[in-house]
């Protein structure tokens, strides 16, 4: 059952060496993501499992490393890795270098998901992690919209508010139906790194709830949710929140 889970975005520049003297400009950000973490860490779970979009679905282990050489830097966990282990996709190793900052350490597993992978499938992985065991913990890293101005990766597209505004609602609120309907097709246009992460929450959430409804809507197993950033100061956006498995839930 899933009992908490964070929200970040996987931005290499979150990294404040990467991000260089720009490195103050998202200080909010990386505070915001320190408090999703840590309250993470005192979930009391299980099983803490990172899960985050990646060019194909498949599982890592804890031997699996997270690196930043591609990115410049010679950052990389654990700093001797073994000789067959392999190295993270860039959403995971942000993912790893949160946990390290937090003093979490080494996830349980690592989970990706695949940037188009179709709804159906990031469903059915969202409820086969929430089953892994009987608290499961999720770090789940994922952008926004990469269109919001025109010096944004994607250049402006108007569209792009909106979706970030429903994304957030819906982080905010703990709303697993409105991440869980969120079209493929217009994520993808709108160069959304973070909608198959956010649907594997949708449905480990609603694991086990009365009709796949949400919590809000059944008054069982709900969460508690907390919006702690919103920005989007290179184009992008960054989303960071904390779901909590409310008591009655438990």
């Amino acid at each position: 059952m899933l009992v908490s889970a964070a929200v970040c975005p996987h931005p290499p520049i979150l990294v404040p060496e990467a991000a260089g003297e720009a490195a103050p400009e998202l200080d909010g950000l990386r505070a915001a993501c320190d408090d999703a973490v840590g309250r993470l860490a005192g979930s009391a779970a299980d099983a803490l499992i990172v899960v985050g979009g990646a060019p194909e679905t498949r599982s890592y282990g804890r031997d699996a490393y997270a690196t930043l050489r591609p990115y410049g830097l010679s950052w990389t966990v654990p700093g001797e890795p073994c000789a067959d282990a392999e190295p993270l996709p860039l959403s995971l190793g942000i993912g790893r270098w949160l946990l390290e900052r937090a003093g979490a350490g080494a996830p349980d597993r690592y989970e990706a998901v695949a940037f188009d992978a179709p709804q159906e499938e990031c469903a059915a992985l969202g409820r086969r992690l929430a089953g892994s065991a009987a608290r499961v913990a999720l770090l789940v890293m994922g952008d926004g919209t990469a269109c919001r101005s025109e010096k944004a990766p994607g250049y402006l597209d108007e569209r792009t508010a909106p979706y970030d505004e429903a994304v957030a609602r819906a982080l905010e609120c703990a709303d697993a139906s409105a991440l869980a309907a969120l079209d493929p097709e217009l994520s993808r246009e709108l160069q959304v790194a973070g909608r198959a992460a956010w649907q594997v929450l949708a449905a480990a959430a609603t694991a086990g709830t009365a009709g796949g409804t949400t919590a809000e809507t059944t008054g069982e197993g709900g969460f508690d949710a907390v919006l702690l950033a919103d920005e989007a100061p290179y184009g992008v956006g960054y989303l960071v929140a904390a779901w909590s498995r409310t008591r009655h839930g438990r």
